[in-house]
C-alpha cells in the first residue's frame, strides 16, 4: 500500500511511532516514502511528527500566518465538538511549526476543555500538561511528541467508549484544518512539488466511506451532512496521478476554509 503523501494525512494517525531526532538541510523535494506509519482501514498514514520533521526541509515557511487566534466557544453538539477537537490538534502542530509558545499553551488548554466535553479529559490531561510545559520551555520535539500521543489516545479512548464515529470525526476535523492551512501555504509560493503534498486520493476515499457509513442520526446532523456533501466535491479534485494545478489548489482551499469556518464559526 502506497504511503499517503501529505502532512494532512498524518493528522489522521491513530498510533504513535517515535519521531526521528535528526534534521536535514532544506531540500527541494521531500521523500514521501520513508515515514514511520500506521494503517487505518488499509490506508497507510505517516505519523504527524515525522511528516512535520520532513516539512522542515522545505525551508522557511510562513506557518505563523496560518494560525487561528481564537476558537469558537459555541458547542452545538458532540459531532461539532469532535470535529473542533481534531481541528484544534491540527492547529497545535501548526503552532509548533511556527514556534509560537503562547499559542501552543492556549491550544493545550483548549484541547483539554474539548476533551472534557466528550468524556475523554482524563485520557489527555497528562499530555496537555506536557504540551503546556514543553511550550514554556520551547521544547518543540517534546510538544510534537505529546500532540502525537494526544491524537492517538483520544481516538483509542473514544473507540473504547463505542464512539468510533466521533473518533472518525476527530480525524476528519484535523484533515480539514490541515488541508486549509497547507493549501494556503502552497498558494503563497505554488510549485508542483509543493502541491504534491496534497496528493492523497486514498485518504479522501476513506473519509468518504466513513461519512457514508455513519448512523442516520449523525448523517442528519447539519454540519456532518455539509462535510459529507463537500467531500464528494473534493474527491474529483485529487488525482490518482499527475500534477495538482494551482486552480485546483485554490478550489481545495475554498472548500476546506468554508468547512473549517462552519466547524468553528466566529463568535459574536
Amino acid at each position: 500500500m502506497k504511503i499517503l503523501s501529505a502532512v494532512l494525512a498524518a493528522l489522521l494517525a491513530a498510533s504513535f511511532v517515535s519521531a526521528s531526532e535528526s534534521r536535514a538541510q532544506p531540500a527541494a523535494k521531500i521523500d514521501l516514502h520513508s515515514f514511520p506509519a500506521t494503517e487505518v482501514d488499509d490506508v497507510v498514514v505517516p505519523v504527524p511528527s515525522e511528516v512535520f520533521n520532513a516539512l522542515d526541509k522545505l525551508g522557511t515557511v510562513a506557518w505563523r500566518s496560518e494560525l487561528r487566534q481564537s476558537f469558537t466557544k459555541t458547542r452545538s453538539g458532540r459531532p461539532q465538538i469532535a470535529l473542533l477537537l481534531g481541528s484544534v490538534i491540527a492547529d497545535g502542530f501548526l503552532a509548533v511549526q511556527a514556534q509560537d509558545a503562547e499559542r501552543v499553551q492556549e491550544i493545550g488548554k483548549t484541547v483539554l476543555d474539548l476533551a472534557g466535553a466528550i468524556n475523554v479529559r482524563e485520557v489527555v490531561l497528562a499530555h496537555c500538561n506536557s504540551i503546556i510545559d514543553g511550550a514554556q520551555k520551547r521544547d518543540w520535539k517534546l510538544v510534537r511528541r505529546e500532540l502525537d500521543y494526544t491524537q492517538r489516545d483520544v481516538r483509542q479512548a473514544m473507540d473504547r467508549l463505542k464512539d468510533q464515529e466521533l473518533s472518525q470525526l476527530v480525524s476528519i476535523g484535523g484533515w480539514l484544518r490541515g488541508t486549509e492551512a497547507l493549501t494556503a501555504l502552497v498558494l503563497r509560493d505554488y510549485s508542483a512539488d509543493r502541491a504534491e503534498l496534497l496528493a492523497q486520493p486514498q485518504l479522501v476515499k476513506l473519509f468518504e466511506r466513513q461519512l457514508n457509513a455513519m448512523s442516520p442520526r449523525l448523517k442528519s446532523d447539519a454540519l456532518v451532512g455539509r462535510i459529507r456533501a463537500e467531500m464528494a466535491n473534493v474527491k474529483p479534485l485529487i488525482p490518482e496521478e499527475g500534477t495538482i494545478s494551482k486552480p485546483v489548489v485554490e478550489k481545495l482551499n475554498g472548500i476546506t476554509r468554508g468547512l473549517v469556518r462552519a466547524i468553528s464559526p466566529v463568535d459574536n
